[in-house]
């Protein structure tokens, strides 16, 4: 019996990887990158330019009605929806802009979640039904000016007077801090590090926006003071106690990235697709050239590998079988290669390569920041390195 043709050849899809996806899937995909192609895209050469979102609480209410907010997390208010379809919503997110993806992300895999999973069902109940629709925006405070891959040495203190908490300390490189309505902070106590809800306006709590950054310029990025923040006893979230609590977070936001990041080294490459098609020197498109084609070939290879990638570790997190150590391979790897991606993408685009006609550079630009976040790469390296000898390097 012979077998029947294959499909014709995809350059969008070479490995065939919709194969994997369910109609729902897909329509979750879909959703979002036509959401994105209307809201952000008209306009995020202009934000990134002017360093600012216009309307960024619209836009968190439009993603939660979307169901883009908390997606993955069950009730409340939230999607239900599978790991895989939380990460789609990721990389058409990321497509658009790492900064677009990094609200979502904060939101969702960071404030929500540490809500969801650590909270009272009273802090539950007044929370995740707002930040679900987008009507509160969340921050996660962990990062400190002086203690960023080392979050054990935070110098952020919660001390008991009475019943209530005093907070005191700062953090930095806060993710939608000056916009939101509440803020997870991590703090150290005598008992250990433990997280508070902190409302905006608090006494005490401001959020000063950081600017000159050429990085996210599309995204609010703020520090956190604390000065003898005064909380009832009902602001600490009573399920976290220790490190655990906010590394717990981490993975998950960390699991958004291994999509989203692949999504920024897409339209790279696709950029430089199609500029090699129309782009002519020497009488000819630069896309008939043996150098420019290598290039071509060599990046559609490590974006879709990375994919597929995503794929299996949504596979296994929809499953229960998903390690930190395997997020940390994803996030290693995809987030370096889609820079790679990006910088080869700028080579075949030329000088045009550096305009914001284009997107290649904003992206480029992004990805040294989600080459940080969540992780530098010299740390999961050492995630790696530990899980693979069982020997410990990072004291």
């Amino acid at each position: 019996m012979s077998a029947s043709a294959p499909p014709p050849f995809d350059p969008s899809d070479p490995l065939g990887l919709d194969d994997l996806l369910s109609d729902e899937d897909r329509a979750v995909r879909g959703t979002v990158r036509q959401w994105a192609a209307d809201r952000v895209l008209p306009h995020i050469a202009q934000w990134y330019e002017r360093g600012e979102v216009p309307g960024i609480r619209e836009l968190a209410r439009e993603l939660g009605a979307l169901g883009a907010l908390g997606m993955s997390l069950d009730g409340y208010g939230c999607a239900g929806a599978s790991h895989v379809q939380y990460g789609l919503a990721c990389l058409e997110l990321e497509a658009a802009d790492s900064g677009i993806r990094s609200l979502v992300s904060v939101q969702g895999s960071l404030a929500m979640y540490a809500i969801h999973r650590f909270g009272s069902e009273e802090q539950k109940q007044e929370w995740l039904p707002r930040m679900a629709a987008g009507e509160v925006i969340g921050c996660f405070g962990l990062t400190e000016p002086d203690h960023g891959s080392d979050p054990a040495g935070m110098r952020t203190y919660a001390k008991r007077d009475g019943t209530d908490w005093v907070l005191t300390g700062r953090k930095m490189w806060i993710t939608n801090g000056s916009v939101a309505g509440v803020a997870v902070v991590w703090a150290r106590t005598d008992d250990g590090i433990r997280g508070f809800l902190v409302p905006a306006g608090t006494p005490g709590l401001t959020a000063p926006e950081i600017r000159h950054k050429w990085s996210l310029r599309a995204s609010v990025t703020s520090e956190l003071v604390l000065d003898e923040v005064r909380l009832p006893a009902a602001a600490l979230l009573p399920g976290a106690s220790g490190l655990r609590g906010p590394l717990s977070c981490l993975s998950h936001a960390r699991y958004g990235i291994v999509w989203g990041s692949m999504g920024a080294a897409r339209t790279c490459f696709e950029a430089a697709l199609e500029y090699s098609r129309t782009r002519e020197q020497f009488g000819r498109p630069i896309g008939g050239f043996q150098l420019t084609q290598a290039k071509l070939a060599d990046m559609a290879v490590e974006l879709h590998k990375g994919v597929l990638l995503a794929h299996h570790l949504g596979r296994r997190f929809d499953e229960g079988t998903l390690r930190p150590e395997q997020i940390s391979f994803g996030k290693l790897n995809n987030v370096r290669e889609a820079i790679e991606i990006c910088r080869t993408s700028r080579t075949i685009l030329g000088a045009n390569g550096v305009s914001l006609e284009y997107p290649v550079m904003r992206h480029a630009t992004n990805l040294e920041s989600v080459l940080t976040y969540e992780g530098t790469v010299e740390m999961h390296q050492l995630v790696l390195g530990k899980a693979l000898t069982g020997l410990d390097a990072f004291r």
